[in-house]
């Protein structure tokens, strides 16, 4: 069953800036103009109602987004990076792999960027001052953000059939629609679900064909989860027995006990009861018996035969007046605002002590602007304690009572060195 992947996604990196100085006859000192490198390729998930799998996502795992370009002399920018468009069928839930859902792609086109693309580097023009107007440093370009992802499709369907392995949901399926899923007279022919519109005169309504279920799938077994998962979007339930197995009350008993253990809100929806395989004899003649084991439902349960269509007008009829009744108690639904997760740019920054002779710089842009620049040549160390003397850091790190000699260690990363001034 192709309907749960987990991938790993990263955006491109951000282009390395350029040293450079303007060369040009009668300009003997042109100055530093060396460009910024181009912003990386963003990696965002895209419903696409034409697919109904995510097959494609099982031979492939790693997605990068394109990489920035360099930047250039005379002050020429790098070319961004191309983003990544990753397409899902509709109905796809994305969510951080072992954490929350980050978006449920419930609408043809709905998009969310999963992993933003890396900043250009800034080139030598950027560093250049009156006091270094010849600055022989640039900016590498910053790694693009990388992220595990879970990608969960669940069915979107009005209508779902469930019930126990070869209880005929198949055979109805083709038979109302014009879905043509595999029947065979063995349990579980159906792994996945399978779709079909059915038409009620001017109305229509979409049907899913679920795979059965056993005793113990809500605890997972016989790929139960997978199975259930399915049934969370649709808004009816028609619950097809086969009539002529011994205990028609008991199998109903054990679907209905695996959707509570599932969820508490599949244990109430509105289900339809019908007993299926109406053609048999043993069946026929004891319609009277097998409804009064259902004495306990508002609407007693309906008979057809899958195989010969006798009684389907009959469920097709219930079913359509059910919607119907449904669809005008829910209230008007707006898709849910996905979680906009902005790239931070703030200029805020704490400075906290991490242990004895031992600082750390918490802080976006300065973890952002550290982690970009060479600290092993001397030019650009230099270049980032000034830049850290602007910000307000070193006397941030001054008020915390860091001394010369003392570690400073920039957020979380492993960049460390010893503080000098």
């Amino acid at each position: 069953m192709i309907d749960a992947v987990e991938i790993e996604v990263e955006g491109g990196n951000g282009g390395n800036g350029a040293v450079s100085f303007r060369r040009e006859k009668f300009v003997p000192r042109g100055g530093p103009d060396g460009g910024r490198g181009g912003r990386g390729g963003d990696v965002i998930v895209i419903a696409n109602r034409q697919l109904n799998t995510l097959r494609r996502y099982r031979r492939q795992r790693r997605f990068r987004a394109e990489a920035g370009a360099n930047g250039g002399t005379n002050q020429k920018r790098g070319r961004a990076g191309a983003s990544l468009l990753l397409e899902l069928p509709v109905g796809t839930v994305v969510s951080e792999a072992g954490g929350e859902p980050l978006v449920d792609l419930e609408a043809d086109g709905q998009s969310l960027v999963v992993a933003w693309g890396g900043r250009g580097g800034h080139g030598n023009m950027y560093f250049r001052s009156s006091t270094n107007q010849t600055p022989r440093v640039a900016q590498k370009g910053e790694i693009g953000e990388r992220r595990r992802l879970r990608f969960e499709l669940r069915v979107l369907a009005d209508i779902g059939i469930v019930g126990l392995p070869n209880a005929g949901k198949s055979s109805l399926l083709s038979c109302l629609s014009a879905a043509r899923p595999r029947v065979a007279n063995y349990p579980f022919t159906t792994l996945e679900p399978h779709l079909g519109v059915v038409s009620v005169g001017w109305d229509e309504f979409v049907m899913a064909d679920l795979p059965g279920l056993i005793e113990g799938a809500a605890d997972g077994h016989g790929l139960g989860h997978d199975f259930l998962r399915h049934t969370s979007r649709t808004r009816l339930l028609v619950h097809l027995i086969d009539g002529s197995q011994d205990d028609p009350a008991a199998a109903r008993a054990t679907v209905d006990r695996e959707l509570a253990g599932y969820s508490s809100d599949l244990a109430s929806r509105r289900q339809i009861v019908v007993v299926n395989k109406v053609d048999l004899e043993e069946v026929a003649l004891l319609q009277t018996e097998i409804a009064a084991l259902f004495a306990d439902l508002d609407q007693p349960p309906l008979f057809c035969s899958a195989a010969t269509g006798e009684g389907t007008d009959a469920v097709v009829q219930a079913c359509a007046s059910a919607l119907a009744e449904l669809r005008e108690q829910e209230p008007a639904r707006e898709l849910a605002a996905p979680i906009v997760r902005p790239k931070q740019d703030s200029r805020r920054f704490d400075v906290e002590q991490a242990g004895e002779s031992r600082y750390r710089v918490n802080g976006a842009s300065v973890e952002r602007f550290v982690a970009m620049m060479d600290l092993d040549d001397d030019e650009s160390l230099a270049e980032t304690y000034r830049w850290l003397d602007r910000r307000g850091v070193a006397a941030a790190l001054y008020r915390a009572g860091c001394q010369p000699g003392d570690a400073v260690q920039i957020g979380r990363s492993r960049i460390t060195w010893e503080w000098e001034r």
